[in-house]
């Protein structure tokens, strides 16, 4: 019997890491073997997770933030030579305190610097990674810096979420709230993403919004738009994993509706139930139920969440042992 710690970062509160460390201790304590694979959807810690599996060599590059402060980002050189770059590291909304939101001003120009950077070690293939970003600029701001220079390069753009650019459901009106946005500037931000022309023909792709609007933004500049967390389960061979597997645990801090559209944990679910494997899902909320899925919730205190997770990895071990 073995169990796959497969989880997603608890934001804010516990890496996909940790999280995976945590389970597979509770696991091991009830005398069940555990394997670690933390997992991530294309959004921040996506880069740490595909480190974390593959190996790799971590760099770094002064970069503007979201409101043109200079910070240091890093990225990620693949042992295959793979550069991995993400948006959250350079103008992600853990760059800016709260009360420092303004999606009406931030840009996107550090990214695009960040993957200038990248280019300069002359990689196999580039592959950005779009989610947590403070900006909702439709990549204006990395458009201006890159320019036409991604057209020699293989690009894949990994999208946390499968959002259009527009409409209810598109980068303003969906996230331009929780970037700061109040709801008359969510008007104006989606009034700049149609005026957009050089948009206009990537809006309705799927993943099209993704940090606010960058995946739309690289769709014109030639790369491809993939699901971020389909991508880093390839990449991390799940699928090959889970033949000497009895259970994988896979979770969020919250889940909710999100979960199955587009997030890691949803990804987990579908490659177990295609595979046959029994497939158990936390949160430190559930929010909304996945039907016919199996699902724990945690005690939602972040200060126990670490401890939550290991007796969750113990109390499933216990429940392969009955079942033995």
């Amino acid at each position: 019997m073995r169990i796959l710690a497969a989880p997603a970062s608890l934001k804010g509160v516990l890496s996909a890491t940790a999280a995976a460390d945590a389970i597979a201790l509770g696991a091991q304590s009830a005398g069940v073997d555990a394997e670690r694979l933390p997992v991530a959807d294309g959004g921040e810690g996506t880069a740490e997770v595909l480190a974390a599996s593959l190996g790799g060599e971590w760099r770094s590059a002064t970069v503007q933030d979201p409101l043109g402060r200079p910070v240091e980002a890093r990225w990620l050189l693949l042992p295959e030579g793979t550069a991995v770059v993400e948006s959250a590291e350079a103008i992600g909304l853990l760059r800016l305190s709260p009360n420092e939101l303004d999606p009406l001003r931030a840009t996107s120009r550090g990214l695009g610097e960040l993957i200038l950077a990248a280019l300069a070690a002359e990689p196999t293939s580039l592959l950005v990674c779009l989610g947590g970003s403070a900006t909702v600029d439709g990549g204006a701001g990395l458009r201006e810096v890159v320019g036409e220079r991604l057209a020699r390069h293989r690009v894949v753009a990994a999208c946390d979420v499968r959002s259009p650019l527009l409409g209810e459901r598109g980068a303003a009106r969906t996230f331009g709230p929780q970037k700061g946005a109040s709801p008359a500037e969510v008007e104006e931000l989606e009034a700049r993403l149609a005026a957009s022309v050089e948009l206009r023909p990537f809006a309705a792709l799927a993943g099209a919004g993704a940090a606010g609007g960058l995946g739309a933004a690289l769709a014109a500049l030639g790369a491809e738009l993939v699901s971020g967390a389909e991508l880093v389960l390839d990449r991390l061979r799940l699928r090959e994993r889970l033949r000497a597997i009895s259970l994988a645990v896979t979770g969020e801090g919250a889940v909710d509706r999100t979960t199955q559209e587009g997030k890691a944990p949803g990804a987990v679910l579908r490659t177990c139930r295609t595979a046959g494997v029994r497939c158990a899902v936390f949160g430190g909320r559930i929010d909304e139920r996945i039907p016919g899925a199996e699902l724990h919730a945690l005690s939602g205190n972040p200060e126990r969440a670490a401890e939550d997770l290991r007796d969750l990895g113990r109390e499933l071990a216990v429940s392969l042992l009955r079942l033995a």
